[in-house]
Order: structure tokens, then sequence, then C-alpha cells
């Protein structure tokens, strides 16, 4: 059998940092999205067992069939923007918005519309977009220093020392940091830590205008404008020829099965997929692809265990929780910050974008993603008729 030939130490070990990488990074944020919308422990530990199981899945089957290291993720972007947008909505309402939004990330996949769709959005007032829903997460890093400052400071110091020495574990340090300085404070609940498995939670989607046009088409567009136009880029740059359509095709499917338990947005992985697509899973390229489906085994063991995890960050002080979320998202942010003003002539509508999306307004229930985007392309078609004219 060709899996057990290519088989070998390196590539497991790949696909066990690719995991310890992107859980350690961003499960606090998925954390705060699910609390964002009311869930319960119970349904906590049902999104974490649902996205764990979903990312499994899809790297296992994925890489196994196109012989590709296919890495999958859940849109840390999209959990941001629950925190934010999604806030005040009924969990149902949310998957609701969870359904619709998987359905038409499987209708781009499977029906080759993806890079046309994403067209035509530009992406400069797409990541100016990014940029304002993740500006709360990098704030957050500093205001936790007015109420913990040791803790919060202490954080950010190994965070920037990481940053230098060793990028990829920057995130991880900056936690480990903080969990000691918790423990040796007596922050640390660790009595509220069990070892126990997650249980599937079902919710009964309820579609409402607000929760599709709030939450549903700004989770679709962020999902696949900065996870999945990314997720494709590393493919293609590390050398891979995959048919691209498929793979968003069949992570929009899995939204579609896993949502009414939890899982918001899986998308194709960026950042952590080249752990797995480089020299340090396995010499030969063409043997990658077992780091990808090792990584695909280690997120399903997670997921099992999702109810274990929401204990472990329940344990976790506030100002902990903050801090690392927005160290973990300082990356995006600043990338999106570029994107959006790297280009003269979109400029000023992706600042009208980010302006409106930071601003946290809400107008007839819908959340300020949308409104956002909706200043930005109003800007820009404003600007371009004047522009026209003269």
């Amino acid at each position: 059998m060709s899996f057990v030939r290519d088989l070998s130490v390196s590539a497991v070990a790949a696909g066990f940092v690719t995991v310890l990488v992107g859980f350690a990074s961003s499960a606090v944020i998925v954390f705060q999205a699910a609390s964002a919308v009311g869930a319960t422990e119970a349904q906590v530990g049902s999104w974490m067992l649902a996205l764990g199981l979903g990312m499994g899945l899809t790297c296992i089957l994925l890489s196994l069939h196109y012989r590709v290291p296919v890495v999958t993720a859940w849109s840390t972007p999209g959990a941001a923007l629950l925190v934010t947008s999604a806030a005040g909505l009924s969990i149902e309402e949310a998957t609701g918005a969870f359904l619709v939004s998987g359905g038409l990330i499987t209708l781009c996949g499977f029906s080759g519309w993806f890079e046309r769709a994403m067209g035509r959005i530009p992406v400069a007032i797409a990541s100016g977009m990014l940029a304002g829903v993740l500006l709360r997460f990098g704030l957050e890093v500093f205001v936790a220093m007015r109420t913990r400052f040791a803790l919060a400071f202490g954080m950010f110091c190994a965070y920037l020392v990481a940053r230098r020495l060793r990028p990829r574990y920057a995130v991880i340090v900056a936690l480990a940091l903080g969990v000691a300085v918790a423990i040796g404070q007596g922050l640390l609940r660790v009595d509220a830590v069990r070892l126990v498995l997650a249980a599937p939670q079902w919710v009964t989607p309820r579609f409402s205008p607000g929760a599709l046009i709030g939450v549903a088409l700004p989770l679709f567009a962020v999902t696949m404008a900065s996870q999945n136009v990314p997720g494709v880029a590393v493919i293609r740059a590390s050398g891979y020829s995959v048919p691209v359509s498929p793979l968003v095709g069949w992570t929009g499917f899995a939204n579609l099965v896993l949502a009414p338990f939890g899982g918001f947005a899986l998308n194709l992985a960026a950042i952590t997929a080249a752990i797995c697509m480089g020299r340090e899973a396995h010499e030969d390229p063409r043997r990658r692809y077992v780091a990808a489906m090792a990584a695909g085994l280690f997120y399903a063991i997670i997921g099992l265990f999702g109810a274990t995890i929401v204990s472990l960050f329940a344990a976790f002080p506030r100002e902990l929780v903050a801090a690392i979320a927005g160290l973990a998202l300082l990356a995006t942010i600043g990338s999106g910050l570029a994107a959006a003003v790297g280009d003269e002539n979109q400029r000023e509508p992706a600042l009208v974008t980010f302006l409106v999306t930071a601003s946290g307004v809400s107008l007839a229930g819908v959340g300020s993603a949308f409104w956002g985007l909706v200043a930005g392309v109003m800007t820009l078609v404003i600007l371009r008729a004047a522009a026209g004219r003269g």
C-alpha cells in the first residue's frame, strides 16, 4: 500500500506541529464566538467536536484522494466576525447563518464560480472589512494591561522575543508564559478542568433577515477572501497542482453537514498548511501529503475532547484569553491593513470600509461588517463616477 510506504516520522511530526500552531493560536477566538451567541458549555464543546471532526476528515480524505497535502482549518477571521457581529443573535439564528454561508461556499466551489465570485469584491475593500473586524482583538492586548499588567505585558514581550527568534511559535510561547504567570498569581482555576469527551448538540436553525445579511454574507465573504484565496495561493506556491473548485466545494459541504452542531466555517488553511508542504515534512514533495493526513488525525482527536478544551479555556483569566487572541491576530490585522491601503485608487473606499466596520455600528439589526462593505462599495462607485466626469 503506497500510504504505508510514504509514512514517515517527519511527516507525522509536521502534522502535529500544524495542529499545535493552529489550535493554540486561535481556539480561544472560537470559544469567544460561541459565547457571543449564547452557547452553553455543552454547545461550545459540540462546536469544538464538529470543527475538529470536520477538519480531521477533510484533511485526511482530500489529501489521500489527491496525494497532495491539503490542510483545512476553521475560519479564524470568521470566528472573530461572529464575536463582533453575532452578539445579540440567538444561537438558532447564528446556526441559520452558518448554513447559508456553507451553502454559498459549496455552490461557489462545485460550480467553479469561486474565482469569478471573489473577483466582484475588490481585494482592498474585503481586506479593509477584515481589518475592521479584527481591530478590537488587537486593542484588547493593551486593554488587558490595565487590569493585569504583569500578565498581559509579559505575554506581549514573550511574543516579540519569539517573533524575533522563532516566529512560527511566537503565539505558543506567549500562551505558555501567560499560563505560567497565571499559575504563579493564583489566577488559573484548575479545579474547573475535567477530562471528558464532547457530545454533539443539535441546534435547530432559524433564519432571520438580520442574521442572514449581517452574519451569513460577511462570514462567506471573509472566509472566501481571507482564507480560501490565500489557501489556494499556498498550495500553488508550494508547487502542487490540484483542482481548486472541488477542494472549496467539499469544505462548504462539510459546513452544511456540521453547521447544526457548531461547524460555523471550514476553509483551506494557509499559514498552517505551509508547515505540511515544506521540507520539514519530507524531502520528497510527493510524500508530504502524509503530514496533512496526520494533522487531520490530531484535529479529530482534539475534537473528540472538545469539552475538555472548553473547561480548560474557562479556567483561564479573562485577560489571558483576550491577550492571546489579540496576539494571534496581530499579523492578520497588519496584512489586512497593508492590502487595504496598498492600492492608491482604492485606498479611500477601503479606509471607509475599515472605519465603518471597526465602529461596531448596527442598523436594522444588521452588523457593522455588512455596512462596512456597503459603505466601501458606495464610496468606490461615487469616486469612480466623479473621476469619470472629470
